[in-house]
């Protein structure tokens, strides 16, 4: 059953300071970043997903880590999904023992797979000064490992990339959505 069943939307990204795994099967990184806005126009702010992973752990619920948005391919397990400052930071195991928790490990370390994307329900939102979405209240289901994430400005890095060419490419981005914006 799609995604799209449920009600629910999808937000790609390609998170910064980057996905990185390590042991082959450990990805930690951010599955969204706050305050950039994505190449559908939406902007998440600070926040936004505090109340639902507050619901979840009270009922001792789990954020899923999926492949490619698609519930019949669990590939893994979030161990922690938290916000800071920055946006919202997860951490969890490829299973390597489920055939696509191997394809997806042998993806991401060759970085052919770069982008995370968040599966959610939009609880509260308003529109900017351009009548896009400011999202400010989300309900999480799941974090997925995707090809083709939304929020260029951000990238997935593999194990082993230089962290100084990861941070240079962030600030680029930075530099590039400031511009845009002075144009506006």
């Amino acid at each position: 059953m799609d995604m799209t069943d449920y009600g629910l939307e999808r937000k790609f990204q390609q998170v910064a300071p980057g996905l990185v795994m390590s042991d082959g099967a450990t990805v930690e990184g951010y599955a969204s970043v706050f305050g950039l806005r994505d190449q559908g126009g939406d902007v998440v702010m600070a926040g936004a997903y505090g109340a639902s992973l507050t619901a979840l752990t009270k009922r001792g619920g789990r954020v899923k880590m999926l492949w490619q948005h698609d519930p019949a391919q669990p590939i893994g397990v979030w161990d922690e999904v938290r916000e800071d400052t920055h946006g919202l930071w997860v951490k969890g195991r490829l299973l390597t023992d489920v055939a696509r928790g191997r394809e997806a490990a042998a993806l991401v370390g060759a970085g052919a797979i770069e982008g995370l994307s968040i599966g959610y329900r939009t609880v509260a939102a308003t529109k900017d000064a351009q009548g896009q979405r400011v999202l400010t209240e989300l309900e999480l289901w799941e974090v997925s490992l995707v090809t083709f994430p939304m929020l260029a400005q951000a990238r997935v890095a593999a194990k082993g990339e230089a962290p100084d060419a990861v941070w240079r490419e962030v600030a680029a981005a930075f530099e590039d959505a400031r511009r845009e914006l002075a144009a506006r």
